[in-house]
């Protein structure tokens, strides 16, 4: 199979699909690779690096589009990815069509199969291409949080785990998966005092074995608004694979935070866990509601570039060695990844 590795799009993204030590293997397996020019330059490798493996460089995204079958990349198209996509391509990246309709329409529209990192499950019913992003968002999460609490930054002035003689920060967390157990353990390392709220019990125990500093709570809803109304950062962490998140905390819960308070929605991709939560990009991280600073980038992972593609390379390669097979299909993990083909919408989560 021709496989092909665009440069990404989106402002200050600067990961790559697969990094050059993860077509190796799709090398040795006889397929034919191919790069963007400069696509991995921002996350640390030449074009030269590209080389050295094997796969060949291409000079424009429109050459690199129209020799591959299969197109590896991170982030969902836009719009000069959609018009250079065709019918019998086959897009394998992160798509959360949940939160994007119109999207989801020009794919239809285009007539293609794609393949969402985010809903390719392992044989244990896991999403493991989804985790290391949120291993890092759920990181990220908090170290961004913690600067805007900053005064110069409109927070309170609040140093988050505190010292002698003053009190520490409060830490919310909606979700004790992946993307939110790391924000808890990071918040928890700082010394913060941290609730995290999740409805499976398992998760729940993993949280209190973070630290006597570390809460799990059930999420009923007199409890969160208690909690978000206390919080000086407040974490959304939900996720319903394939589906748009739910709306765990009200537009009302967010106005009873005190000002300078600050909200960071890593569910935005799947729409959002607060009612208040609307996408932003790294060229505008943040806006104001009701004097709360919001941080809804939706590639987060972004901002780490080096450390973000080499997480994500090692988890997506064996599946792209898998989808260059022509059985592919015989892997009813991979077929739950599909998310959209031949012109129809095909995943359940996206059908309700």
């Amino acid at each position: 199979m021709r496989i092909g590795i665009p440069r990404e799009l989106k402002p200050r993204e600067g990961r790559v699909g697969l990094i050059p030590a993860a077509c190796v293997e799709l090398v040795r397996s006889g397929h034919e690779v191919f790069v963007e020019k400069g696509a991995g330059e921002k996350s640390g490798y030449t074009d030269q690096h590209f080389r050295d493996v094997g796969v060949s460089v291409l000079p424009t995204a429109d050459e690199l589009f129209d020799k591959s079958q299969m197109i590896v990349k991170v982030k969902e198209p836009i719009e000069p990815d959609l018009k250079r996509l065709r019918k019998d391509h086959l897009l394998f990246c992160y798509l959360h069509l949940a939160a994007l309709p119109e999207l989801t329409r020009r794919l239809c529209d285009i007539g293609l199969t794609a393949v969402a990192f985010e809903t390719v499950e392992d044989r244990l019913g896991r999403l493991p291409l989804l985790a290391p992003m949120s291993d890092i968002a759920g990181r990220l999460s908090m170290q961004y949080a913690t600067t805007m609490l900053h005064q110069p930054q409109g927070g309170k002035g609040i140093l988050l785990g505190g010292v002698p003689a003053a009190r520490r920060g409060r830490v919310v967390v909606l979700g004790g998966g992946v993307a939110g157990g790391n924000s808890a353990l990071v918040a928890a390392g700082l010394g913060a005092e941290v609730i995290v709220f999740d409805k499976d019990r398992d998760k729940l125990v993993a949280a209190r074995a973070m630290g006597a500093n570390v809460t799990g709570l059930y999420p009923h809803v007199a409890e969160v608004a208690e909690a978000v109304r206390e919080a000086d950062v407040v974490i959304g962490a939900v996720l319903v694979t394939g589906a748009r998140a739910p709306h765990v905390v009200s537009a009302d819960m967010v106005r009873s935070m005190e000002k300078g308070g600050v909200i960071v929605d890593i569910s935005v991709d799947q729409g959002g866990c607060i009612e208040t939560t609307r996408p932003t990009s790294w060229e505008a991280p943040t806006y104001q509601w009701e004097g709360v600073t919001h941080f809804c980038v939706t590639n987060m992972p972004g901002s780490v570039p080096r450390t973000s593609s080499q997480a994500l390379s090692a988890a997506i390669a064996p599946f792209a060695v898998r989808l260059a097979d022509d059985e592919w299909r015989d892997d009813p993990g991979m077929v739950r990844g599909i998310n959209v083909e031949a012109g129809k919408v095909t995943h359940p989560a996206l059908l309700g």
